[in-house]
């Protein structure tokens, strides 16, 4: 809702001006109503209009003023013509966007000057950014056409047939095989994988792209620019398929936009059948590379609508709303001006409620995954390449602080929309501003750490068989409540009873020559006295032995020894683990906390710890007397908190047998659990202590985070 006359009207009024003859026009339909797309083939820019609009860029001729055409329009539509306003605006964009001509020598000047400061813009946004660079090499238009006859009938329901077959025997390999799969894919990031791996990533990307290619140029679209685009300094192919958005079936720009992802599911499944039909080698590494490259750049980037690739466009179809992303700011503007500022003649880009919902959702949530994505590809880049991460930074600050900070101040200085309430928007501006500072930096918050962990008993024993033997009986049975000194299991060795008969012997006749030499040799009498000696402490230890058979409780408890009776009748080694005899009575929380966060424990006065532990996290038990073991381990204290038991402890690679030694030190800290009736506490079961820390800022909490994680992985 713009106002009917404006005062800048005499500025336009007499321009003589109309279309340029090469901007073609098509027609299109969005949620029901009709817009006019207006084509620029000369900058391949596109224009929408409104009918309304249109009506009155239609009328303009160079024997015709601006104000003769707008009576024009306000005399035969009086409700649907644009006021002066809106007459001002749209003319500046066509202006801007070359769409218009003028009969003055002059404007061929202003024509080229224009496109400069358009290019300029271009390498400006370009070198903001700078993780997704394009650099234009050729046009494909000419190949495309002269080999569009051959690929005519992949495009087809022939092609459609065609690749439901073959991507329905990929996913069937796939599905027998995903072990197999699953195996091969944890050296897909090895040093003699990365070249396979940027090969099939270059294969699939260059059918991906002339995938877009051939379904614009199938439905009568032009491709004039092919080139290389640096995906986070990664060389890779890109086309301009921007032609599509002129179709006026939205069908047909959806299958243009999702025609990559198309044609990388069916180069996926070639792939399959290479992999599952040859054997260990270049061609089977590759094949798996393309597919593994296929699945995972799809999912991440092509699908994803939040980012502007692929799933993007497709989404801005599906749902009728062009210009999504720029559509969706400006609507998050018209809520900044009509709630905060107080801004009367703002106008949302929403025609409907539902389209106004999808705009705000879809701009805060893109927002939101976009520095997600950027700050972990600037990890992972400064990870390798730090100078090259620390410029990627530097970029980024600016282009995501700096330039919107600035821009925001000229908008509260200068923009036309604030003229009435400049006062109001400066002044919550600075509210909101002090407001954030103050939650941020000032105004303390609960704080807390967690800490994954496990219990266990504070009496535990394995049990092993002192002496090795046969089993022969079990008195007590696995999970039973034993006593002190009750037999748990029972040994049997023939040997061993061969050896205590034999040493009995053999000391009675050491003793028998001992009492002859007493009344006949007395000078045997010492030597034999040491072997009296020496044979009744070899007849001890075999009785001891012997007594060890019997494998006894050391104190009272639960005797756990599932997989015991398994092995009745076998042979025990000596030292062989038999069973867990732990006591029930009390139990510790021994956890596993990492180094950045070890500090607080000390550095801090703590209000407390509670442990809750999986399957009953709604019952806390509290945790006392705990402390913290010194020095930094690498093995953990059961391996379900390791990853390859499910645990969220990242663990060695090469520790395939325990899976329990992990990649970084940690701290252990124990503490005795509090009793709660409610929870059944048993040895080994995992779970997660939080420690209760004083409130503090978030500010001083995220710097100190950012400084840990620079230290950490930069040692900055």
């Amino acid at each position: 809702m713009t106002k009917t006359f404006s005062e800048s009207w005499y500025r336009v009024a007499n321009q003589r001006i109309c279309l340029r003859p090469v901007v073609r026009v098509r027609r299109q339909n969005f949620r029901g109503e009709r817009w006019i797309v207006l084509e620029n083939p000369f900058s391949n820019q596109y224009f929408r209009l409104r009918p309304a609009a249109y009506e009155f860029v239609a009328r303009l001729r160079p024997d015709r003023t601006v104000e003769e055409v707008w009576q024009q329009c306000l005399t035969r539509f009086p409700d649907a013509a644009p006021s002066q306003e809106s007459v001002i605006q749209l003319l500046s964009q066509l202006y801007f966007a070359n769409l218009l001509q003028y009969d003055l020598a002059a404007d061929s000047a202003q024509l080229f000057e224009r496109y400069k400061k358009r290019r300029q813009r271009e390498i400006g946004f370009q070198f903001l950014n700078l993780m997704f660079m394009r650099f234009p090499l050729l046009d494909p238009d000419r190949f495309l056409v002269r080999t569009l006859p051959l690929v005519r009938k992949l495009i087809s329901p022939f092609g459609a047939l065609l690749w439901l077959l073959v991507v329905g025997y990929g996913l069937t390999i796939v599905a027998g095989s995903f072990g197999a799969l699953r195996a091969q894919g944890q050296g897909v990031l090895a040093p003699n994988n990365l070249f396979l791996l940027y090969l099939g990533l270059v294969v699939v990307k260059t059918f991906h792209e002339f995938g877009h290619a051939y379904f614009c140029r199938r439905f009568g679209g032009e491709v004039h620019v092919m080139g290389v685009m640096l995906m986070i300094f990664t060389p890779m192919p890109y086309v301009d398929a921007t032609s599509s958005w002129s179709f006026r079936e939205r069908w047909k720009r959806a299958l243009v936009g999702a025609a990559g992802m198309i044609v990388e599911i069916f180069i996926a499944a070639i792939a399959a059948f290479f992999w599952a039909h040859t054997g260990p080698g270049i061609v089977q590494s590759l094949a798996y590379n393309i597919m593994f490259v296929a699945s995972v750049s799809t999912v991440i980037f092509n699908v994803n609508p939040l980012m502007r690739f692929d799933g993007y466009y497709i989404l801005s179809d599906l749902l009728e709303i062009p210009n999504l992303n720029q559509r969706a700011t400006l609507h998050l503007r018209h809520l900044a001006e009509t709630r905060l500022f107080g801004v009367r003649n703002s106008e949302s880009p929403a025609g409907t409620r539902r389209e106004a919902g999808w705009l705000t959702f879809f701009g805060i949530a893109s927002g939101i995954y976009r520095v997600i994505i950027f700050t972990g590809v600037l990890l992972a880049v400064a990870d390798r390449f730090l100078i090259i991460g620390i410029v990627m930074a530097a970029v980024c600050l600016v282009s995501w602080a700096v330039v919107p900070v600035v821009r925001f101040a000229k908008y509260l200085a200068a923009s036309p929309r604030l003229d009435r309430v400049r006062p109001r928007a400066a002044g919550v501006t600075a509210g909101l501003a002090g407001l954030i500072i103050l939650l941020l930096g000032v105004v303390p918050f609960p704080c807390s750490f967690r800490a994954p962990g496990v219990v266990r008993a504070s009496q535990r024993a394995i049990l092993v068989n002192p002496t090795a033997g046969i089993l022969e009986s079990l008195p007590a049975e696995s999970g039973s409540l034993v006593k002190r000194g009750q037999p748990l299991l029972q040994l049997k060795n023939p040997e061993l009873e061969i050896q205590l008969a034999a040493a009995r012997a053999h000391l009675d006749e050491v003793n028998a020559r001992l009492l002859k030499a007493m009344k006949h040799e007395s000078a045997d009498i010492e030597p034999l006295t040491r072997l009296r000696d020496f044979a009744g402490d070899q007849l001890a230890k075999l009785a001891a032995d012997a007594d060890n058979l019997t494998v006894r409780a050391p104190y009272d408890g639960v005797w756990v020894a599932p997989q015991i009776k398994f092995r009745r009748g076998g042979w025990l080694e000596r030292g062989s683990e038999a069973g867990l005899l732990v006591n029930p009575a009390a139990f510790k929380f021994v956890a596993t906390v990492r180094e950045e966060d070890v500090n607080a424990l000390f550095a801090r006065d703590l209000h407390g710890a509670d442990a809750r532990l999986y399957g009953e996290c709604g019952l806390a038990l509290m945790v006392t007397n705990w402390q913290v073991v010194p020095g930094g381990q690498q093995v953990l204290p059961s391996s379900s908190l390791g990853w390859a038991a499910g645990g969220e402890v990242p663990v060695a690679m090469e520790d395939n047998m325990q899976g329990n030694k992990t990649v970084e030190p940690f701290f252990e800290v124990r503490g005795d659990l509090g009793p709660r009736s409610e929870v059944i506490l048993l040895d080994g079961r995992s779970g997660k202590i939080r420690f209760q820390l004083p409130a503090e800022p978030l500010l001083p909490r995220w710097m100190r985070s950012l400084w840990q994680l620079l230290q950490k992985r930069y040692e900055i």
